[in-house]
């Protein structure tokens, strides 16, 4: 068994709060398509947009979401500001979860 896991308090209801914290801040397709997306790297709204499918007040929305929640950092380079994973256990999950569902749809 990992060691992590072995100091791991679990009766702390804080560490089921920001659970469902994440997972709330994760719970919309379009906030995991670019979880997907920026698993591949750094990307302005633009190339986001080229991406996804979606308006742009709307992916903005859900990049500053993803941003408060701690999954995307972001930084700024010229007029741009350019979007990666900040939390990269959140993207590993994520990826995970999406992977298994395809599986299972066949």
């Amino acid at each position: 068994m990992d060691s992590r896991n072995d100091s791991m308090d679990l009766s702390d209801d804080s560490v089921f709060e920001s659970a469902a914290e994440l997972f709330r801040a994760m719970a919309a397709p379009v906030r995991l398509k670019i979880i997907s997306v920026l698993c591949h790297g750094e990307k302005n709204v633009t190339e986001l947009l080229a991406d996804i499918t979606t308006t742009q007040p709307n992916m903005s929305q859900h990049l500053n979401t993803l941003y408060q929640a701690g999954v995307l950092g972001r930084r700024r380079e010229g007029v741009s500001i350019y979007y990666f994973i900040a939390n990269a256990q959140a993207a590993q999950m994520c990826r995970a979860i999406c992977a298994q569902v395809a599986i299972a749809q066949g």
